[in-house]
């Protein structure tokens, strides 16, 4: 897989991660990318190559909460079997997967750092022509850490040798500062960039001129829902697929918390209050979740005794189960029984689906 030879200039940092350059990246993967317009049944690789990352805590493909998943929990023992289905699948060793994923993070983190030193230059200018008149006394300098340059002299002790220049210190704050922060950064990557991956990966495996697949689109503007009364706040679709024979609703979470389940049931009740066609309509739940409770309640959510989601989608069953694997867990095998029965789909088949509708 081709990577960028060179970081954009995307303006202000807060534009790196942004909708306009997360699609221009997303667009230039698939560009340089050999699968660039991969088969349903090989799509899960890119969003995986796109999105999933290492947990800094334990050094491994991330598929449960950071902090149940050190060692001598039980989800650390699940995170490490994930860990090696996915090397065995992309044909790496465990020790090299993390340079195969997090392919969006580390690009935006790119344009981001391009965009920070601009940024730092014209600051720094204006920061000496507003302290001129103070250089004769002795004030802290901008970003100045004190108490950090101090924690990293204890702890290299003896090995730190020769004496360091005060802008070098200065790098060093300024880099572990953004360091620490960039992960916050990756909100946006498992919020709305995975509307914009899962939006390109349909429009490749499943698009045609018949299909139209919208982000983030307000409700009342797909065909055949009706205009929200006033004073109402918009409603967004996550994604919608609209073709002639059928509109689906995807509301696409890379994971659940307890508040957005809550969030599913409302979200359904608007939808049939706003259908105006009189016509069936999919609601479809897509998730790389890895929570058996939450998994289970999804598939089993009812709205007038039918089940509420059209199909509960994971990017990859397979994966669910190398995670699981021999498990006791009553929960975990109810999850692996709806997955034989079809009820949890993978993302390769739940895209073979829309292929042929």
């Amino acid at each position: 897989m081709a990577a960028p030879q060179q970081s954009a200039d995307v303006g202000s940092p807060a534009k790196a991660f942004g909708a306009v350059n997360r699609n221009r990246l997303i667009e230039l993967y698939f560009a340089e990318s050999a699968n660039g317009r991969p088969a349903a049944e090989t799509a899960w690789r890119d969003v995986y190559r796109l999105l999933l990352w290492a947990d800094q805590t334990n050094g491994l493909a991330h598929c449960y909460e950071s902090d149940k998943s050190q060692p001598g929990r039980n989800w650390y023992g699940r995170s490490l079997a994930f860990h090696d289905w996915l090397a065995q699948e992309f044909n790496v060793a465990p020790s090299a997967l993390a340079k195969q994923i997090d392919w969006l993070f580390i690009k935006a983190t790119a344009d981001l750092a391009v965009a920070i030193v601009k940024r730092a230059s014209r600051i720094e200018a204006l920061a000496k022509k507003q302290r001129a008149a103070y250089e004769a006394r002795d004030f802290p300098r901008p970003g100045e850490d004190v108490e950090l340059v101090a924690i990293v002299k204890e702890v290299l002790g003896d090995h730190l040798s020769g004496d360091f220049p005060q802008e070098r210190w200065q790098l060093l704050v300024q880099r572990v500062r953004q360091y620490l922060t960039l992960e916050n950064k990756r909100k946006n990557l498992v919020g709305e960039g995975f509307e914009d991956v899962l939006a390109a990966v349909v429009r490749r495996t499943c698009g045609g001129n018949s299909t139209d697949v919208r982000v983030r689109s307000v409700l009342q503007d797909l065909p055949g829902f009706s205009r929200e009364r006033r004073h109402d706040k918009p409603n967004k679709v996550d994604l919608a697929i609209v073709r002639p024979g059928m509109r689906t609703l995807v509301t696409a979470k890379w994971s659940v918390r307890a508040d957005r389940e809550k969030q599913f049931a409302a979200e359904f009740g608007e939808y049939v209050q706003a259908e105006t066609d009189g016509r069936p309509f999919e609601y479809v739940f897509v998730t790389n979740e890895f929570d058996p409770a939450r998994l289970m309640r999804a598939c089993e959510k009812l709205a007038v005794n039918a089940p509420m989601f059209t199909h509960v989608v994971h990017i990859n069953t397979a994966g669910l189960r190398a995670a699981y694997g021999e498990t006791r867990d009553d929960t975990m095998k109810t999850v692996l029984g709806y997955i034989d029965k079809g009820r949890l789909l993978s993302l390769s088949a739940w895209l073979t689906l829309l292929s042929v509708e």
